[in-house]
């Protein structure tokens, strides 16, 4: 493992966590009225290609942090688009 692969592990996990208090608030709260679909739906297209290219490249660390990140992010839509019409 060179010094640049600890770089991308570290980067990603933090990228992978700080989704975390997000998710935590809108459980919390029930609210997701300042949360912005396209802003997520964004984001979770462009990890799908950068997973996409990362498989292809064989980067394995990026992988698995993308990964999470990914999770996350669905996990997020999933909360807007649940509480967006559990409100309606």
């Amino acid at each position: 493992m060179t010094i640049y692969d600890v770089l991308q592990l570290i980067g990603g996990m933090i990228l992978s966590v700080g989704a975390i208090p997000q998710i935590e608030q809108i459980i919390r709260t029930k609210s997701v009225k300042d949360i912005n679909i396209t802003s997520i739906i964004t984001l979770i297209i462009g990890m799908i290609l950068m997973q996409i290219y990362a498989v292809h490249a064989e980067l394995t660390m990026f992988i698995i942090t993308n990964t999470i990140s990914l999770f996350l992010a669905i996990v997020k839509l999933s909360l807007k688009i649940y509480f967006t019409k559990k409100g309606e």
